[in-house]
């Protein structure tokens, strides 16, 4: 006897793209919402899975980069590192009298 067809609520369409939003595994969100098997749980849900995590990434970035926008200085080193490849490079160590690591010349 077969099982019988799956019928996915508005809630469960939910809960499965908020949990895939925060990494969950497909096998723990498949028992959670009570279905046996993570290929059920993709064959019923392929649109909430494909979509939660690109969305939780967008709402993240997007809050970090308006709070680097407002001056939020770790935010904005934090999104510069990340996003645009900015790293800190280190100055070989210098002794008392050495001199500086560059040298303005001014035009006369």
């Amino acid at each position: 006897m077969p099982r019988p067809k799956l019928h996915p609520t508005e809630a469960q369409r939910q809960l499965v793209k908020s949990m895939s939003a925060c990494g969950i595994r497909h096998d723990q969100i498949a028992r959670h919402i009570g279905i046996r098997s993570a290929k059920t749980l993709r064959k019923y849900f392929r649109g909430e899975l494909d979509s939660g995590t690109p969305e939780a990434n967008y709402k993240m970035a997007k809050s970090l980069f308006d709070r680097g926008s407002k001056g939020d200085t770790l935010a904005a080193m934090f999104w510069l590192r990340c996003r645009a490849g900015w790293r800190e490079h280190r100055l070989p160590e210098q002794g008392i009298d050495a001199p500086p690591p560059f040298v303005v010349a001014k035009d006369e």
